[in-house]
């Protein structure tokens, strides 16, 4: 890394000491004693954090089938991050503010691309911005992010983070275009490596509560489309479904051509993609990670090709990671490493 960078990133892991007196690298993740645990961990974040804490500059692109793709643009320089939030969230999720917070501190520039119908007012943060067509998005759908990448001015180097939804759709993307040089780096954190796994992991345990809590506005969303465009969705399953198979089978699956649940989430899978990825990437999961079982995470290590570096720390939770001496001094060591990495790596 030149010295020209705002901030020193360094080549070499920095070397902290712990609370015991062991030193350890800054690439290995220890959980805040105050917030232990798989639930906590990925919970806290999105219950106190700030939504709003970067100030961005809204654009609206024309997508090649007459849509609008909403981006929110942070202004900088020497290198431009590309942004993909997680499944219902958005560009105010509380961990792309927290990357975008991380990304303003080095003077970098940034872009947060707002899957369709996944934007919010910015006047208004319970209101979402639907889109004009009458397609929404998935955890595998690549073309917008391949319109965007495209789109982008090429005056700045280009970088890019995922976070589970949506670093599933960039591994995927970087996977189906082995040779493409826009990327030069690319980080994720928790990704659904295989969906269907992640899906029966989701039945169980407190796995129930978290799905209702992305059904609030899928469901919302189903409705929408049919009502706006005259899809035919089967809304009767989409509003009794209980586990995110039944609602795929009800209503993604149709909405994209796919056969079934079990198409959908066998063709929009990350996992049969890594091994033809060359872009330099790196990979965070946590092994407590409610959302995905720890054997799909070993079974993405296997296939991966030497591309792709993978650091799996014990705790973390769900996009949570979060250390810190206590509530009010909070870290959120994948945010920050994601951003170190990819600045390192480009």
């Amino acid at each position: 890394m030149s010295d020209r960078w705002p901030l020193s990133v360094g080549r070499s892991p920095e070397i902290r000491a712990s609370a015991n007196g062991e030193r350890r690298s800054a690439n290995e993740f220890s959980p805040a004693w105050w917030i232990r645990g798989p639930h906590a961990q990925t919970i806290w974040g999105r219950v106190t954090r700030r939504r709003s804490a970067v100030v961005l500059r809204r654009e609206v692109l024309r997508t090649p089938d007459d849509d609008d793709l909403v981006v929110d643009h942070l202004d900088g320089r020497q290198l431009r991050f590309v942004l993909l939030h997680g499944l219902e969230g958005s560009s105010n999720s509380v961990y792309i503010q927290g990357l975008l917070r991380v990304i303003e501190r080095y003077g970098f520039a940034a872009t947060a691309m707002n899957f369709r119908s996944c934007a919010r007012d910015p006047r208004r943060l319970s209101r979402f911005v639907m889109n004009r067509r009458p397609r929404l998005y998935h955890s595998g759908e690549t073309e917008d992010l391949d319109f965007l990448l495209r789109s982008l001015p090429k005056d700045l180097p280009i970088v890019a983070i995922g976070a589970s939804l949506g670093g599933n759709v960039l591994l995927k993307w970087l996977g189906e275009h082995p040779t493409q040089q826009i990327v030069r780096a690319a980080a994720t954190m928790s990704v659904p490596y295989d969906l269907a796994a992640g899906a029966r992991q989701l039945e169980r345990g407190l796995g129930p509560l978290y799905v209702a809590q992305f059904f609030h506005t899928m469901r919302q969303k189903t409705v929408s489309v049919v009502q706006r465009f005259g899809v035919k969705l089967d809304v009767p399953g989409a509003m009794r479904a209980r586990t995110f198979h039944e609602f795929d089978n009800a209503s993604t699956a149709p909405l994209f051509g796919f056969r079934d649940a079990a198409d959908y989430y066998d063709r929009a899978s990350s996992l049969p993609f890594l091994g033809a990825i060359t872009t330099p990437a790196l990979c965070i999961s946590a092994a407590d990670d409610p959302f995905l079982p720890l054997d799909a995470v070993h079974r993405a290590q296997r296939v991966a090709s030497s591309a792709v570096e993978f650091i799996v720390p014990r705790a973390g939770g769900h996009t949570g990671f979060i250390g810190g001496s206590a509530p009010w001094r909070t870290d959120y060591w994948a945010e920050e490493l994601m951003v170190r990495w990819v600045a390192e790596k480009q």
